[in-house]
C-alpha cells in the first residue's frame, strides 16, 4: 500500500499564509454571503489537507488550490440547503457581503449577474490574476473554451456597463 505524504502543519500554514485570503475572495464572491465563504473556505482547506500532495511549481500549485476551492463554492451552491434557504431574507439584520465602495459597485452587480460560466472567469481572471491555461486547468476545461467564456463576458459586461441590451449570460 502506497503512503499519502502527509501534510505538515508548517505546510497547512504557509498554504494559509498565501491562499487563504485569495480564497476568501473568491468564495466572498461565488456565494455572495461572507459567513457562508468562511466555511467554505474551511472546508476547502479540508480538502487540501486531505488529497495533499507537494507540487513544485507555485502557479501549478495555486491553480491546484483554487480548483478545489471553485468547486467546494459549486457543491455550496447546488446543495439543497442553499437552494431552500435564504438566510438573508429571513434574518435581513445579519451583515451579508458588502458590495465595493470606491464606484466599482455596477460593476460587481453586473459580474454577480452573469452566468456561472461566466462569473466564474472572469473571478479567476480578474481577481486571482490566473492565466487563462491557469484557468483551464482550474475548471477542468480546454484553453478554448476558456477564451472564448471569457470573451464573451466581457463582450456582455461592456454592453451592459455602456447601457445596451442586456444579454442573458
Amino acid at each position: 500500500m502506497v503512503e499519502q505524504p502527509v501534510c505538515e502543519s508548517a505546510e497547512m500554514e504557509r498554504l494559509v499564509d498565501v491562499y487563504g485570503t485569495g480564497m476568501l475572495r473568491m468564495c466572498c464572491m461565488y456565494l455572495g454571503d461572507v459567513h457562508l465563504a468562511q466555511d467554505a473556505v474551511q472546508d476547502a482547506f479540508i480538502k487540501i489537507y486531505r488529497a495533499w500532495r507537494p507540487i513544485e511549481n507555485p502557479a501549478a500549485e495555486k491553480a491546484w488550490v483554487m480548483r478545489i476551492t471553485v468547486n467546494v463554492c459549486k457543491d455550496y451552491l447546488r446543495s439543497a440547503w442553499k437552494r431552500k434557504v435564504n438566510l438573508v431574507e429571513q434574518y435581513p439584520e445579519l451583515p451579508g457581503f458588502e458590495e465595493p465602495k470606491d464606484g466599482q459597485g455596477r460593476l460587481f452587480q453586473e459580474i454577480m449577474a452573469l452566468k456561472p460560466k461566466y462569473k466564474e472567469v472572469i473571478l479567476l481572471h480578474y481577481y486571482q490574476q490566473l492565466k487563462v491555461g491557469e484557468i483551464a486547468a482550474v475548471l477542468g476545461a480546454p484553453q478554448s473554451t476558456v477564451s472564448i467564456r471569457l470573451r464573451r463576458a466581457r463582450e456582455t459586461l461592456k454592453k451592459r456597463l455602456e447601457g445596451g441590451p442586456n444579454e442573458d449570460l
